[in-house]
């Protein structure tokens, strides 16, 4: 399997599936979004993947949706909006709902997006430097997959979520139950590769039925129909345009990525 964006390394019954933007910390384009697609399918289908393990490569794990992509081709209101946080939505949510196990081994900033996949792989193994937060509100933008407050609670979610948190260390994201183990940086990978090896062991079928136990029972208190219309009220807030987005993206275009977050940042200066 050739991709351009991301990579599969096969291990056995373990896949390793790298996000693979170092240049541009792993954020997740167009043509990411559309090999990540790709390599579910064919993990789901191959009867070879028993275990599923993401990383990024590099210092990152992602910074999230790839906003230079917004930036270079802005959608404008709600026909060109729904198409793009649909595809987003689609990309995260599909480690939650893979039959496989999921494990996110996060080995740098886990961000908006990226915080999301993180949030929606059945384990996730943190480094000690590893950061996580949803800072969307700060440059006016919407949480496409709403998985906060099902993972950490109502009322952590609406602090990370109104304070538009970014910072979050690796320990306080396993406090609050983001993170199920924080290791040393440069354990990791070995660690969320020996734990899906382990996984791995397990009959298929098995481990399959389990994960359906659990994800069905998420599902009878609500989670799919509330992540389904908290991406309906994101696709209503990006299509009538918030002025601190459009102020955001006109800083990216001029000043790049770097200019736009200082802009951003000195906002929250108080």
């Amino acid at each position: 399997m050739t991709f351009e964006t991301i990579t599969i390394d096969r291990q056995g019954p373990v896949w390793l599936l790298t996000l693979n933007r170092p240049q541009r910390l792993n954020s997740m384009n167009q043509a990411m979004l559309g090999e990540l697609k790709e390599a579910c399918d064919r993990m789901e289908a191959d009867p070879e993947c028993r275990v599923v393990v993401v990383t990024g490569a590099g210092k990152a794990f992602t910074p999230g949706f790839d906003l230079q992509d917004q930036a270079a081709n802005t959608p404008v209101g709600r026909e060109a909006w729904q198409p793009v946080l649909q595809r987003d939505f689609d990309n995260v949510i599909r480690f939650w709902t893979l039959s496989k196990p999921t494990i996110a081994a996060v080995n740098g900033p886990a961000l908006a997006g990226g915080c999301e996949l993180a949030m929606a792989c059945d384990i996730t193994i943190a480094g000690e430097s590893a950061t996580f937060g949803e800072p969307e509100v700060k440059f006016g933008a919407g949480i496409v997959v709403m998985l906060l407050p099902w993972i950490v609670g109502p009322k952590k979610a609406k602090e990370i979520a109104f304070l538009g948190r970014d910072q979050l260390t690796a320990e306080e994201a396993c406090e609050i139950g983001m993170v199920n183990q924080v290791v040393p940086d440069d354990e990791v990978l070995t660690t969320a590769l020996a734990m899906a090896r382990a996984v791995a062991v397990v009959d298929p079928m098995v481990m399959r039925r389990t994960k359906q136990q659990i994800n069905e029972t998420m599902e009878i208190a609500g989670m799919g129909r509330a992540l389904d219309r908290s991406l309906e009220i994101d696709l209503e807030l990006e299509a009538e345009g918030s002025d601190d987005k459009k102020a955001f993206l006109n800083e990216l275009r001029e000043g790049g990525l770097r200019g736009a977050l200082a802009w951003r940042d000195r906002r929250f200066d108080v």
